[in-house]
């Protein structure tokens, strides 16, 4: 029985899925009522707005490639200039209320980008006059940094909601206030004047390191994005994944865990992933069979795992590798094991429940060949490919970016066919900076929280009195930190997620002696998961959307799939082995003994095996999956034993079932 809400969605994918395939009209719709980033003014094409929007963001995509190719600017000149252009374009592709002048920018839309221009430049051209004052603050400096921070609260307010805007309120009046709270948190409260210098005019706020990494790495990573995007990466991996995948028990869904997979390590959002790669593959696994709420998360859990998969991970991974000051191929490597191990559940579950509903795949005749899919299209690979060489060489990510676009460009004119135009050049530029204004915002808000955390030392308080409150447990300061990502993720980007998580909750882990990267990894998978995690689970619901299913029914689904990735952040903070941290002789080990873990685990989430399991098989399997993905001889032994069991047992039953001897 699907809810009201899926009806509705059901009724419109059908109403505008002429072939079976959702139509951009329903993949923007989806994307516009679950993605707060893709709830813009869409101006009629060639008008003087239209040519405006496009100017000022292919101005701002360009002026990032001369920085990051051939010049150089102060990190705070480089900030202002990028926060500029982030909130001139948030004021006039937003409305102020969903209701309010779709169309076209009201006259206080135009206030607002006017503030943002003389807020955002101010600190270009006032920062070596504050330098010459030694950092001492006069009037024009306080009046401009409290109309900056009004100024960067909307912007966000606007472009991600008002969940983040709100938090950074709050601790701002944490920090004035600070004399009246009672307790451990209470502090002797800082004026107005000391906070908006902080926030303001120093690089510990809104321009700080988080703000910092967006304007060098993450930008030109989304216009990569963008550039393998106009160049039709998106057909390559949907045809290879087809033609690979396609005809096996239950092949679109395997479809989906390839290329969304693939596709979320470049888009960098599970929530535009699924409606992008959803409205393709969702269609593809109801007509084979996949119950509805089943597609719809199946796609969920892969858009959502894009984040996690390395080398272009989500925009969060760039910022751990400022925060804790490493470079972000340790970061890659410390999350390639974790990822593969996220997938290998999800495959194994999807290929289990076409099994053991006898779902079959798609006709060969009517799939792709994966040699002509390869020489029409292959060399799309090529930027990626460039990608991880020089993030492997040590090359800064900037660098790696940089010329991954400029090899994009340069692949894109190996065929005729995937030649870029002119026209899709500047398509490009333009997107690019559109898809970065979200994740710059976020980053400029949350600047607030932690910059309040280094101004209070609130941080380090929260650690302790975590801490305590779970009375020096590990186990239940784990479970406390998992808990606060996922509620933290239900109203803000993951990236904001893990900034705040990592200024709140990871300082406790690293108090009970958890190594930064593996506590840092903690924070950032959950507040991945929480895309897929009921009861605000945004990528599931958008792929129920989709999928014409309930949203609760896809949730709870979404997140039985996902299961593996509950699990295994847990194991690395008690195994770091399975995070690349040790000898290559304990990494193997540990790879290999929790895959076979995680292949189990499927087995025990799906209830089959070699056949349906009883509830003592289920049992012995749940327990066999805990010990293998814990590295260490007693468990492994001990999982190993379990799971022979449990397939002797099984296979005894299909084999005396085949006999006829039993009738089960």
């Amino acid at each position: 029985m699907k809810d009201r809400q899926g009806t509705s969605d059901d009724n419109q994918v059908e109403r505008l899925s002429a072939d079976g395939i959702a139509s951009e009209e329903v993949v923007q719709e989806f994307l516009e009522k679950y993605d707060k980033e893709s709830q813009f003014r869409k101006f009629m094409p060639r008008t003087k707005l239209a040519l405006l929007v496009s100017a000022i963001a292919v101005s701002f995509s360009l002026f990032h490639l001369w920085v990051a190719g051939f010049g150089a600017l102060e990190a705070i000149k480089l900030r202002s200039v990028h926060l500029t252009f982030v909130m001139v374009l948030i004021f006039l592709l937003y409305p102020a209320h969903r209701k309010g002048m779709r169309n076209k920018p009201g006259i206080m839309d135009w206030a607002m980008v006017a503030l943002s221009m003389v807020t955002g430049l101010y600190m270009v051209f006032a920062n070596e006059s504050l330098a010459m004052r030694g950092g001492l603050p006069i009037t024009r400096d306080y009046i401009m940094g409290a109309l900056g921070i009004l100024v960067v609260l909307e912007a966000g307010r606007r472009a991600l909601g008002k969940e983040l805007p709100i938090l950074g309120v709050l601790f701002l009046l944490y920090a004035y206030f600070g004399e009246y709270i009672p307790g451990t948190f209470g502090h002797s409260g800082f004026s107005l004047n000391r906070i908006i210098a902080h926030m303001y005019l120093g690089s510990e706020g809104i321009f700080g390191v988080a703000l910092g990494v967006s304007a060098t790495f993450i930008f030109l990573f989304v216009l990569f994005g963008a550039f393998l995007g106009e160049t039709g990466m998106a057909k390559l991996i949907n045809d290879a994944s087809m033609a690979m995948a396609g005809t096996s028990p239950g092949g679109p869904a395997k479809v989906a865990v390839f290329a969304s997979g693939i596709m979320g390590t470049i888009s960098g959002s599970a929530v535009a992933n699924v409606a992008t790669t959803g409205a393709f593959t969702i269609p593809l696994m109801k007509n084979i069979g996949y119950k509805p709420h089943f597609a719809g998360a199946v796609e969920a859990v892969a858009s959502t795992g894009g984040q996690l998969m390395p080398p272009v991970m989500g925009a969060a991974a760039f910022i751990m590798a400022e925060f804790l000051n490493i470079p972000y191929k340790d970061i890659m490597l410390a999350a390639l094991i974790p990822a593969f191990l996220y997938y290998l559940a999800v495959f194994t579950m999807v290929h289990l429940e076409a099994v053991k509903t006898g779902l079959v795949g798609v006709s060969r005749d009517k799939l792709p060949i994966i040699g002509v899919v390869m020489k029409e299209r292959g060399h799309l690979i090529l930027p990626l490919i460039a990608i991880v060489y020089l993030l492997m060489k040590g090359v800064t990510p900037t660098f790696a970016a940089f010329y991954g676009i400029l090899t994009a460009i340069g692949a894109s004119f190996l065929r005729k066919t995937t030649r870029m135009s002119w026209r899709g050049l500047l398509m490009a530029l333009e997107m690019g900076a559109k898809g970065s204004v979200g994740v710059a915002i976020a980053t400029a808000v949350v600047g607030f929280i932690v910059g309040v955390s280094s101004l209070t030392s609130l941080g380090i308080t929260l650690g302790d009195n975590m801490i305590a409150f779970a009375h020096g447990s590990l186990f239940a300061t784990l479970v406390l930190t998992m808990i606060t990502a996922i509620i933290l993720g239900m109203g803000m980007p993951t990236t904001a997620v893990y900034i705040v998580g990592a200024t709140i909750a990871a300082p406790a882990l690293l108090k009970l002696g958890i190594a930064p990267l593996a506590a840092h990894l903690f924070v950032f998978y959950f507040g991945n998961i929480s895309n897929v995690t009921p009861p605000v689970a945004l990528a599931a619901f958008t792929g129920a959307g989709i999928a014409g299913a309930s949203p609760s029914r896809t949730g709870w689904a979404a997140a039985r799939l996902a299961s593996a990735g509950f699990l295994i952040p847990f194991i690395w903070i008690y195994s770091p082995a399975l995070i690349a941290q040790g000898s290559l002789g304990e990494i193997l080990l540990a790879a290999v003994t929790a895959s076979i873990g995680i292949i189990t685990l499927a087995c025990a989430v799906q209830g089959y095996m070699l056949r349906t399991t009883n509830v003592i098989q289920r049992i012995f399997l749940f327990a066999a999956a805990l010990g293998l993905i814990k590295p260490g001889l007693v468990t492994d032994t001990v999982g190993i034993s379990a799971l022979i069991i449990v397939f002797l047992w099984q296979r005894y039953q299909r084999n005396s079932l085949k006999a006829g001897s039993i009738n089960v």
